[in-house]
């Protein structure tokens, strides 16, 4: 614990430089001798100003509400001391001043916490996880000048209600992209919100969690997923347009494969080996986690290395592959659909999901041998991509019903 520095505090005048007969009200703060001053932006009638008292006299409603000012800035600069003590800061008038007025750490506001957020964790996330995080950033931003009429905000004065507007906020905000953001993309905002919060509760920034009484609300979603006839109309459709038909290929390799866009957009020759079974097995890592991948390859997946072999990717840039940008493939995968006449809303990822559904649990993969395979390292992950279909229900059963008349 520090030493309990001397400290005092008193209110003074000076004259107005353009009307004499108005005072100007300072404040002064001094510790073990050393003193700094400041205006509390508030002029007095001189006739109206106690010297002694260092207030001001009489009872009309102007000179109350200024001594109630007076009272306030006494009270929070003896806070400030306080709380500045018992964090054994250093201790000067200067020091005093900035934490009243907001303008030290403790007065850090929330997009400098955003900035240190994303600049500090700039090598440990991912790309992807950095663009999400710069796209939370721009929608505080506009919800701070849109809905407060401001530019930043102290950390400080974050509380439920803060947040409970901005997700308010979030529900109908509109991006260019689509419509409207849904409960779980808003969600998924105040999740990388609530975890800034923490880190400035980490840094001493603030004393206490805006968020600690908030709770997020995502909602379970179906995901998409290919069934068998679907998969088939895809494979045996030969499209004319080059590029529509390396997308849909590289598609299917995804779909037996269980790989990511960025996972598979990665891969080279050297990625195919041979398994401990002696047959061609794909050896790769998940770029998102890191979590190595060891995949024994379908013969479906083999026919469309081979079909690229002799392809100019493979020679010129050493992929395995010809993979299009993200963009790019989603746009061609609507048309694969239209042409297929699949109505549903795929996108790259689909594939993942028909891989873990159609292509390897309803033909019996235990779910345990499915989640290596996507490199989940939770088995509740991959109970989110993994469905139980009828089907598969009623053979489990068949099978039990003969194997308990044996």
């Amino acid at each position: 614990m520090q030493k309990n520095n001397r400290l005092t505090i008193n209110f003074f005048t000076r004259k107005h430089r353009i009307h004499s007969e108005n005072l100007i009200v300072y404040c002064r703060i001094t510790i073990d001798g050393e003193r700094t001053d400041f205006s509390i932006n508030r002029e007095i009638k001189a006739n109206l100003w106690d010297n002694n008292r260092k207030r001001g006299k009489g009872f009309s409603s102007y000179v109350i509400s200024l001594n109630k000012y007076l009272d306030q800035i006494y009270t929070g600069l003896h806070e400030a001391h306080r709380l500045m003590m018992a964090e054994e800061k250093v201790i000067t008038p200067l020091s005093i001043k900035a934490r009243f007025f907001g303008e030290d750490e403790g007065g850090k506001t929330l997009k400098q916490l955003i900035a240190y957020h994303n600049g500090t964790m700039h090598t440990s996330l991912r790309p992807g996880t950095r663009k999400n995080y710069h796209i939370t950033e721009r929608c505080v931003g506009l919800f701070l000048k849109e809905e407060y009429g401001m530019e930043d905000i102290k950390l400080k004065k974050l509380n439920y209600r803060f947040i409970s507007d901005f997700e308010q906020y979030l529900r109908k905000y509109r991006p260019s992209t689509r419509t409207k953001c849904t409960n779980n993309g808003a969600m998924k905002h105040m999740e990388r919100l609530k975890k800034m919060s923490r880190l400035a509760v980490r840094l001493d920034w603030i004393t206490k969690d805006p968020f600690e009484n908030y709770k997020l609300r995502f909602e379970k979603t179906e995901r998409e997923y290919l069934t068998k006839r679907e998969l088939r109309l895809i494979e045996e459709t030969t499209f004319t347009k080059e590029g529509v038909e390396k997308c849909k290929d590289v598609f299917l390799f995804s779909c037996y494969t269980g790989l990511s866009y960025i996972d598979l957009k990665a891969l080279t020759p050297d990625h195919v080996l041979k398994g401990i079974d002696g047959n061609d097995w794909l050896f790769t890592k998940r770029i998102k986690t890191d979590e190595k991948l060891k995949i024994p390859l379908l013969p479906q997946a083999k026919e469309i290395i081979n079909k690229y072999k002799d392809s100019p990717e493979r020679k010129v840039m050493k992929v395995l592959l010809p993979v299009y940008s993200n963009q790019k493939v989603n746009y061609y995968l609507k048309e694969i659909c239209k042409d297929c006449k699949i109505y549903k809303k795929v996108t790259f990822h689909t594939a993942r999901h028909t891989f873990a559904t159609t292509v390897t649990l309803s033909n019996g993969v235990p779910i345990e041998t499915v989640s290596k395979m996507l490199g989940h390292t939770k088995l509740s992950t991959t109970q989110i991509y993994a469905r139980v279909l009828e089907h598969k229900i009623g053979e489990d059963m068949q099978n039990l019903i003969a194997s308990m008349k044996q």
